[in-house]
């Protein structure tokens, strides 16, 4: 079992007790250390108190469960506005939502759609960009996020 599903499995019930949803867990290297992320979503907001009691009481959990061996920095924060859509009930839950595509190759000379999520299908994205539909292969697509115009 990989270490973030791992973790999920110990975070999960912890992040519900405290009213909120496990978004997603992250093990990534930056700036030459290792990051543990518990990225939690609630309805009218994730405030500062929700991820110091989240993380309060999983950090004797990952003491005892030890599902990293080596030294790591661990994080709970905020989904965010402007969140990474991964999982198939992500694409589900944001269906007519404002996204932004990223593209590993341009494609008609551009990287990046600003776009509203029509549909998705076994990793194909289907959008509405410029008043037409169109539809992005998983092959081609690099990242699909929320979008927050301000």
């Amino acid at each position: 079992m990989k270490i973030t599903e791992r973790v999920w499995a110990l975070a999960q019930p912890v992040v519900e007790r405290h009213g909120c949803k496990l978004w997603d867990v992250e093990y990534v290297r930056e700036a030459g250390e290792w990051y543990l992320r518990l990225l939690i979503d609630k309805d009218g907001g994730v405030s500062i108190n929700d991820c110091v009691d989240i993380s309060r009481e999983m950090d004797p959990i990952l003491d005892r469960e030890d599902p990293i061996e080596t030294s790591y920095r661990f994080e709970v924060c905020s989904a965010g506005l402007e969140r990474p859509l991964k999982r198939p009930s992500d694409f589900e839950t944001f269906l007519g939502a404002d996204v932004l595509v990223k593209l590993y190759r341009p494609l008609n000379g551009i990287r990046e759609y600003p776009c509203v999520l029509r549909g998705y299908d076994n990793g194909d994205v289907t959008v509405e960009y410029a008043g037409e539909t169109m539809t992005f292969t998983k092959s081609q697509v690099a990242l699909v996020r929320l979008r927050a115009d301000f």
